[in-house]
Order: C-alpha cells, then structure tokens, then sequence
C-alpha cells in the first residue's frame, strides 16, 4: 500500500467514522482560472460540510497522494502550471516519479477506494467520445466505475459525448445508472435528455442501501447517480446542441485529440454560451456535492 497524506480534517473524519466526500482535483487545475477555480472548490468544499460531511479533494502533490487538502495546497494546486491530469494509466507513474497530478473521476475513484471512501461528487463523468467508432476515444472512467465500488455522483455524462453510447457501454459493464428523482437521464448541462433512466431512486438511504447491497453481494465496481442540475441553472439542450457541434467540428479542423479534447470543447462551449455554461457547470457541482454528502451519511447509518 503507498503511504496516503490525510488532511487534519480528513484525518479526524476517518478516526470518528464521520461521512466523507470524495472531490477530483481537475475542475481545479483544467477546468477554470485562478482565482475563480480555487473559489469553486471552496465553495463545493462548504457545501459538503453544510450538508453534515467532510470533503476530501484529491491530489497528487510531488509524488505524494493527497487525500483531503489543506488551505494552503488548495492555493499552490490553483496556480499550478503544467500539472498532469491523471488517470488509471499514469497516476501510478506520477507518484512513482515525484510528479503533481490532478485527479480525473477515474483516479479520484482509486484513490477514494484506497482512503475507504465511498461517495465521489464531481461534475460530469467521461464517456464515449462522438465518432468513437473510429477513434476508440472512450474514457477509463466507464471501466473504473465497472471496478471500483465507489458511488459517483454527476450529473450524468458530460454533453459534449455521445450519451447513448456511453450508457449503452456502461450498461455492458454492468455498471447500475440511477436518475435521483426523475424518469429520465439528465444531460449535463440540460436537467433532462430523451434517454430514459435504467433505474430511478428517490432517496439517498435507497442509494446507500443499493451500493451496500453490491457490496454484500461480492459483484466488483460502483455505482453512477446523475443527479439533474437545478433547474434555474440549466441551458436547455436543443439550445446548447449546434454550440456543442460547433466545437466538436472545430476540434476535428484543428487536429486536436485524447486527453486534449475534453478541456479544448469545454473552454469552446464557454466562449461560444458567453461564460453560461461555467456557471451552470459550478452549480451542478455544487448540487451533485450536497447529494454526495446524504448519501455518505446515510452509509454511515
């Protein structure tokens, strides 16, 4: 086992069996500027806490594994540069080589499991990329989820995919896909989508009591909740569809790929939505971590 840094906090929380919420590391260093990324990250942070939990943000900071972070490594991790965005493939290879890293939901989901965690908040999980068929661009994160018991919390896979074919293959894994509280699966941005929901719960004590379930059952991996952004936040999708094949279609013009895809269409959707679809993008966080934090305290129970 590696040795994990636990923040004070963190630390105290694990000692006294409180509730804790897993948070990535890559809405901080790839998904906004500074200040406004370390403000986002405090504002999720309080969020969690409102809610009765501890937040745990997740970090690799010079080969270390950071489960919980203080104020101070919030800040450094802010203004950062160069710092690799990691998941199952290299974060092994940037604790090995003294490297800082920030957490994808993948990585966030192994390092959450190795500090006995188990409810993440992010944002949107990766997926199937558009024209995958060709490409083969599809996110590790649908085989950690597949993997790791962990309960991630989204709202659902991000926009910018093709939706059913990432829950085509999550399905295929095997992997529950709950809708909180509606019939149908949110869209990122958009609270609702035209694909309907594989299972709908209405309670966190049902999503705990489901992951327990699993667990007792010995079958492998965690489960996804997509939790729908809060209505006065969301961009209503056949608004934000010809934005998104805009990007899709200039990223293609520019040769761009992998790793670099994601964080190019997410800062194009948010000069082409005026800075809209940031904001909505901090709300459905800041959702998705409050529903987090019941569902670790209904674990707890």
């Amino acid at each position: 086992m590696i040795p994990i840094h636990y923040s004070a906090e963190v630390a105290k929380a694990r000692a006294t069996n409180a509730p804790i919420v897993a948070l990535e590391s890559t809405i901080i260093t790839h998904g906004m500027p500074f200040p406004q990324n370390v403000e986002t990250a405090r504002l999720v942070e309080a969020d969690v806490r409102a809610a009765g939990a501890v937040p745990a943000t997740i970090a690799v900071l010079g080969g270390v594994l950071h489960v919980g972070l203080e104020a101070d490594e919030l800040d450094r991790l802010g203004q950062a540069q160069n710092v690799a965005k990691l998941s199952r493939a290299d974060m092994a290879a940037c604790i090995a080589t003294g490297g800082t890293g920030a957490t994808t939901v993948a990585a966030t989901m192994i390092a959450a499991h190795l500090a006995g965690i188990h409810v993440f908040a992010t944002g949107g999980i990766g997926g199937v990329h558009r024209g995958a068929e060709s490409s083969f661009d599809i996110s590790a994160d649908l085989q950690e989820l597949a993997q790791t018991p962990v309960t991630v919390v989204a709202a659902g896979a991000k926009a910018i995919l093709d939706l059913p074919k990432t829950f085509e293959v999550l399905e295929t894994l095997g992997v529950p896909v709950i809708a909180y509280g509606q019939d149908m699966l949110p869209a990122f941005w958009s609270a609702t989508s035209d694909i309907a929901a594989p299972l709908r719960m209405d309670t966190a004590a049902e999503i705990a009591r489901a992951q327990q379930t699993r667990t007792a059952m010995g079958l492998q991996g965690g489960q996804l909740v997509t939790n729908p952004i809060p209505q006065d936040a969301q961009i209503a999708a056949e608004e934000l569809q010809p934005i998104i094949e805009q990007a899709l279609q200039e990223a293609e013009c520019q040769g761009i790929s992998a790793k670099a895809v994601t964080p190019f269409l997410l800062g194009r959707i948010f000069e082409l939505t005026e800075g809209r679809s940031l904001t909505a993008n901090i709300a459905l966080v800041r959702n998705n971590a409050r529903l987090a934090a019941q569902i670790a305290i209904a674990m707890v129970k």
